[in-house]
Parts: C-alpha cells; sequence; structure tokens
C-alpha cells in the first residue's frame, strides 16, 4: 500500500489498489530511496525496531511497497522479510531493489494476502511494520488486531494525527477520489484506540514518535 487511502470494508481488491498504486507511484518511491535513503518516520521504525534486537529476526511488513524498510532491517540483521501487497505495482522495483542490495534471496513478497481478513494465512513473525497503512483501512481494530497477534517480539506502525488539519485534507482528498469515481479513502483513527488493540494483543507501547504529518507507535510482547 505505501499510500494513505483504502478500500470500502471487505473489499479488497488488487485491482482497486493498483489503480491509486500505480507502477508511476512505485517509481518515485524507488528513486528517492535510492537517492536519499528512508525518510526520517522510515528511520525511526528502522531505529526503533533494531532497537529492540532483530538479529536473525524474521520481518512481516504488511503494505510494505517497494520494500525500502525492508530493505533497512536487513541491513541492520534481520534475517528474512516477507512482504504482504494489495497493488502488483511495486514488484518491480522492489525486486530490482533486492537485487542490487544483494538480498534477493531473503526476502518474499506475497500479492492479495489481507491479513485482517485472513490471518491464518500468514506465519507469525518476530517483528510486524505498517507503515502508512493503518490510515488505508477502514476497520483499523481488525487490522491491527490480526497484526499484533502475529508479532512474537514487537511491532511498529504509523498513522497520521487524528486533528482538524489532518481531518481537513483527508476530507478533500476523500472528495477527489469520489469525483474520480474511486472508492479509496482516507482515515485518520483515533490513535488511543489504536494504541488500546495492540496492547489488548499482549503487546506493551513502549515508543511514541509525533511529527507534524505521521506518527509511529511501537509496542513490545509482554513477558509472561
Amino acid at each position: 500500500m505505501s499510500g494513505c487511502c483504502g478500500p470500502t470494508p471487505r473489499n479488497t481488491d488488487p485491482t482497486k489498489y493498483s489503480a491509486v498504486f500505480t507502477s508511476r507511484f512505485s517509481r518515485s518511491i524507488a528513486r528517492r530511496y535510492e537517492r536519499k535513503g528512508l525518510r526520517p518516520v522510515e528511520q525511526r521504525i528502522v531505529d526503533f525496531l533494531a532497537g529492540t534486537g532483530i538479529e536473525g529476526a524474521r520481518v512481516l511488513e504488511i503494505g510494505g511497497g517497494a520494500g525500502e524498510i525492508q530493505l533497512e532491517l536487513l541491513r541492520r540483521g534481520a534475517g528474512r522479510t516477507e512482504n504482504l501487497e494489495l497493488s502488483d505495482a511495486y514488484e518491480a522495483d522492489a525486486a530490482r531493489l533486492l537485487a542490487d542490495a544483494g538480498m534477493a534471496g531473503r526476502a518474499s513478497r506475497r500479492l492479495g494476502v489481507d491479513i485482517a481478513e485472513a490471518p491464518d494465512a500468514v506465519e507469525p513473525a518476530d517483528v510486524v511494520v505498517l507503515h502508512r497503512v493503518v490510515c488505508c483501512y477502514p476497520d483499523y481494530a481488525r487490522l491491527l488486531g490480526a497484526a499484533a497477534a502475529h508479532a512474537r517480539r514487537a511491532i511498529a506502525f504509523s498513522y497520521p494525527p487524528a486533528n482538524p488539519v489532518t481531518r481537513a485534507g483527508l476530507a478533500v482528498g476523500n472528495g477527489l477520489l469520489r469525483l474520480g469515481g474511486r472508492s479509496f479513502r482516507g482515515y485518520a483513527h483515533p490513535p488511543r484506540a489504536m494504541i488500546e488493540v495492540v496492547r489488548a494483543a499482549g503487546l506493551d507501547p513502549v515508543y511514541e514518535y509525533r511529527g507534524f504529518a505521521w506518527r509511529v507507535s511501537g509496542a513490545v510482547r509482554r513477558a509472561r
């Protein structure tokens, strides 16, 4: 996904995602990463997860796009990564980035798998990442609940702040999507409620970053 728009509930037709998250969009993300590296919010996600201990870890990223966060986690010591994606537009760029980094054998990518609707189709991972994805999904509780249940050690997710500025921007963006005949919508879900979903799945929130456009929450699995 790697953007901030989503389908109506229980409607994850990959062609609808591909209509918004296009190969042109993917190329712009991949080229920007090749020139400048991670954006600051992405770097914070990587730093948090690396700080939890990821040597040899299995990483699951939901809606990881071209896979730049996964690449950096592999460079920081992760063993393998798996990406779940609903748009096929990222595959060429993701394959190229992995090949250029010499890490193609340490990453797998799956298309058309919605973890919220089919959690049993996905294996658990040591760490789980959702960057610019929760705002793409109308039912944040189902998505985050499934993601958190798959995290053996830690989870990190980003989301836009639920303030008047963000809501106004989303209203404009959603209006334009509606006029264009697209069913995608963006969402500013309540941050406290999202964190409580993760907490209910047995993870304790230990990290928070509050940026202007994006926030990041990180949580670790509660000791038993």
